[in-house]
């Protein structure tokens, strides 16, 4: 009787024990892939905040003979700030008749497009 009762104390211990390593390793991979989804997630507004700053290259460059120094609009939700310097002004180079920083944002995600000509 005695090794009877010592059998089934020992075998909750092992079911205990390998339960104690299953969520041990179920709270690490949720550590990692939790992370990982909520970042592919936001790669769709990455997408949309880029889009965002061509559209405001692409205002500028419609007016390229005589641009303004700064633009900004939005666009389907998304918004984009443009910022433009003559050639040889501040960072500019005098090699170019302008340098054009468009930055486009979209729920909080920023992407920038920067182009001289």
């Amino acid at each position: 009787m005695i090794s009877i009762n010592f059998k089934k104390g020992v075998s909750v211990l092992y079911v205990i024990f390998v339960v104690s390593i299953l969520f041990a390793i179920s709270f690490g991979i949720s550590g990692i892939l939790i992370p990982q989804v909520k970042m592919l997630s936001e790669i769709g507004n990455s997408v949309v905040a880029f889009y965002a700053a061509d559209s405001g290259i692409e205002k500028v460059l419609i007016d390229r003979q005589n641009p303004q120094s700064y633009y900004e609009g939005t666009v389907d939700g998304s918004s984009y700030q443009v910022y433009v310097t003559a050639g040889g002004v501040g960072a500019c180079g005098s090699e170019f008749y302008y340098c054009i920083k468009s930055i486009g944002t979209y729920q909080n995600t920023k992407r920038a497009i920067e182009i001289n000509y």
